[in-house]
């Protein structure tokens, strides 16, 4: 009934890859059950968070300590909190097979069950009320003022452990730990499966010069100083990643709504938002505890149209990349990540953008980061610095 309810196809635990020889060999256990084993596992979290587990109890009065803790959407704040403190390589998560949930006496919290504002009900009740938070876990992002940096943390508590036989699959943030974890585990009948998107990586990524590269993958999670946000000059960020950003940074569509009033922001005059707040504010789990939150991003606010309902114009596109050109520096932007301008939504074609951007990328002596239109795929010949170098030149 569950799966079929919530459609859950798989429940995730988190761990360092080292654990992984114990944990196919023994199962994931609860906290009290590895100390009451005399075992070290290698530790992801940070140690305050989790021993915060100890004192907050279930309906029947146990503590979380006594219980293994699966999530229901692992790309959430905490795998990208431990992400950034351990490493891609150094983190995995583990896909269980969602019938450990007739193991008798789970729970089920309705977010991080730590925090005290998570409701945590016996299994049968608190699947329905999760069905209330069904599209929570299929966001790309999640903010702490709506309660979704929360709830897309909800969890799955079973008593005691989860042995071994109900894991199903190992995901790894790449290939190379993929191969790490096959040499840990030679014999293990489990999958191994790279899922990048799931470690907020990109899914590929392609070196056209030194300075250039090629991604196909998530913008708003580029290590790049400055991220490029294709606009209107009306102020009215209705789709795309302009309505993502909107979302996900409320005081960047304040600053672009003050900029087009203005006319700071023109086609052909992009705009520069400073923006000091960390990302890491807005992504990790305990984010004030964190050792080396993420560089402030900056957001360069590129006009490819003056109206919303007109198609982009590839004209302006020119003349704002030439802006850039001129005044990166000045501007003092470090690296640059950039969408295929006006590709997409905005109805251009690769063809005619992809060859203009590289003409006035190419010369910035600053790392850049092309992400490529996710709307429909790109024929690979499209791709090659034969055609978008050359015919850029």
């Amino acid at each position: 009934m569950a799966k079929t309810k919530l459609n859950i196809r798989s429940l995730f635990y988190i761990t360092h890859c080292d654990n992984l020889p114990s944990i196919i060999q023994r199962g994931i256990l609860s906290h009290a059950q590895v100390e009451a084993n005399g075992l070290s596992p290698k530790p992801v979290y940070d140690k305050n968070i989790v021993l915060r587990r100890r004192d907050r109890r279930t309906p029947d009065g146990r503590s979380l300590w006594e219980f293994a803790n699966l999530y229901f959407q692992p790309r959430n704040p905490m795998l990208y909190r431990v992400v950034q403190e351990a490493g891609i390589r150094n983190v995995v998560v583990i896909g269980v097979d969602p019938k450990v949930m007739e193991i008798p006496g789970c729970f089920v919290s309705d977010g991080n069950a730590a925090h005290s504002l998570s409701n945590i009900w016996p299994l049968a009740e608190g699947l329905q009320h999760l069905a209330a938070l069904r599209k929570i876990w299929d966001k790309e992002w999640w903010r702490e003022a709506d309660g979704s940096k929360r709830q897309i943390m909800a969890e799955l508590l079973v008593p005691d452990g989860i042995p071994p036989a109900y894991l199903q699959t190992i995901y790894t943030a790449d290939h190379k730990t993929v191969d790490y974890v096959r040499q840990l585990l030679p014999d293990a009948p489990i999958d191994v499966v790279p899922e990048p998107n799931m470690f907020f990586q990109p899914d590929s990524s392609k070196r056209l010069t030194d300075t250039i590269t090629l991604v196909d993958g998530d913008l708003f999670f580029s290590r790049q100083q400055t991220l490029t946000i294709s606009v209107n000059t009306v102020g009215v960020m209705g789709k795309g990643l302009a309505s993502r950003a909107k979302y996900q940074f409320p005081d960047v569509y304040v600053v672009y709504q003050d900029a087009c009033r203005s006319k700071q922001l023109q086609l052909g005059k992009p705009y520069l938002y400073r923006r000091e707040a960390f990302i890491d504010e807005e992504l990790a789990d305990e984010p004030a505890s964190l050792a080396n939150p993420n560089a402030n991003k900056w957001f360069l606010l590129f006009a490819t149209k003056r109206h919303w309902r007109e198609p982009s114009d590839l004209k302006g596109i020119e003349q704002g990349l030439q802006w850039l050109q001129d005044h990166y520096q000045s501007e003092g932007i470090r690296s640059l990540a950039m969408p295929a301008l006006g590709c997409g939504l905005g109805g251009l074609d690769w063809r005619d953008v992809g060859p203009l951007m590289c003409r006035y990328l190419a010369p910035l002596s600053i790392p850049v980061a092309i992400y490529l239109p996710r709307e429909k795929p790109i024929a690979p010949e499209l791709l090659t610095p034969e055609f978008l170098l050359d015919k850029a030149m």
